[in-house]
């Protein structure tokens, strides 16, 4: 059977199906399928195929999920501009067995170095649980997550080997990057288009930091591998016996930086400020626990500074990414959502200090 081509979900067909199972180790032959969109992803489109079978052995799922370019353009413009596209399939191909995190398993990827167009054929984890940003993350889900962050950090610790990977964000071969006049113009529609929705305390930061950009953007201490967009509705939970186990997608963002980022991001936008408070020092707790585990120790002020510093990149994230995407009403509650948990949490750890 010939190696399955890049194609979008209109054009897939049952032999290409046969030929996707057949790439990731599994003998059967698909007769049959019927497409449905999933989840809500802001720059690519996901799709669960469910196959019936003319010839299939027990290894073969009753259903995959494939993702696909936004058929939205302008969130498509912004997954080829940012490299998005060829980022994600990039990471199946070259670090995600190495990367410790749980991550879906990968039948088929490929990506058009010209066009940017890709398919990720990946397995269905459908009765997990989807992760919602505006519902939040309960603290047992937390606890996952923060374990699942651990041993990405650590799986690459100071591991200067990835700065030879020219598509992962914050390495030499960085892909496309944004001064301060062009991340003031986003910052300056957002607040046109928002207005008042945009609260004082958000447009003090935000002012902040467009006028403080190079004191927020750079990389100092230790690095590892950092998914950077790690919020909830890039997650799936799988229930166990010793409590949920978190599934990471979407790895459309992910580079070499500060490991501390993706713990604050997640924290701010997942769980509340008073959760913050009470569990807070625990969750880091079993975070920094699980490091060491894998022999690895994050320095506690490196660690804190890093952590300050990423509660920006949330903030940033919802900014920038409300106005480069497919506009919806539950993107716009999101991204606020995003916003606001930032805010509570640059305020509460005085990361604004970083920026004087």
């Amino acid at each position: 059977m010939s190696a399955p081509d890049i194609r979008m979900p209109g054009d897939v067909t049952a032999d290409w199906l046969s030929a996707v199972l057949a790439q990731g180790g599994v003998d059967a032959q698909v007769s049959g399928f019927v497409a449905k969109a999933v989840g809500a992803g802001m720059i690519g489109d996901s799709v669960r195929f469910t196959l019936d079978y003319a010839r299939a052995g027990a290894d073969a799922p009753r259903s995959i999920v494939g993702k696909f370019p936004s058929a939205g353009e302008e969130s498509r413009n912004a997954g080829v501009s940012l490299g998005n596209y060829m980022r994600e399939v990039r990471f199946y191909q070259h670090l995600s067995k190495t990367a410790l995190i749980r991550t879906p398993f990968c039948y088929f990827t490929d990506v058009d170095p010209v066009s940017h167009d890709f398919v990720l054929m990946m397995e269905d984890l459908n009765p997990a649980r989807q992760g919602d940003q505006l519902a939040g993350a309960s603290i047992a889900d937390a606890r996952s997550v923060v374990e699942e962050a651990a041993k990405l950090h650590a799986s690459h610790w100071q591991d200067d080997a990835l700065f030879a990977y020219e598509w992962l964000n914050a390495t030499a071969g960085d892909g496309p990057s944004f001064d301060v006049n062009e991340i003031s113009a986003l910052w300056d529609g957002f607040r046109a288009r928002y207005g008042e929705r945009v609260t004082p305390e958000a447009a003090k930061i935000g002012d902040a930091l467009c006028a403080n950009w190079l004191k927020y953007d750079h990389v100092d201490g230790p690095r590892g591998l950092n998914h950077a967009d790690f919020r909830p509705d890039n997650m799936m939970f799988k229930d166990a016996p010793d409590g949920p186990q978190m599934v990471m997608l979407d790895w459309q963002s992910v580079g070499y930086g500060n490991p501390a980022t993706d713990v604050a991001y997640f924290l701010a936008g997942a769980i509340t400020p008073d959760e913050r408070k009470e569990h807070g020092a625990a969750l880091l707790a079993h975070y920094h626990a699980t490091m060491g585990r894998h022999g690895v120790t994050y320095d506690p002020a490196d660690f804190e500074r890093h952590f300050a510093r990423g509660s920006f990149q949330l903030f940033l994230t919802a900014f920038f990414a409300a106005m480069l995407v497919t506009q919806t009403p539950r993107g716009d509650d999101m991204f606020f959502r995003m916003a606001n948990g930032a805010v509570d949490q640059i305020l509460d750890t005085g990361a604004m200090a970083l920026l004087d």
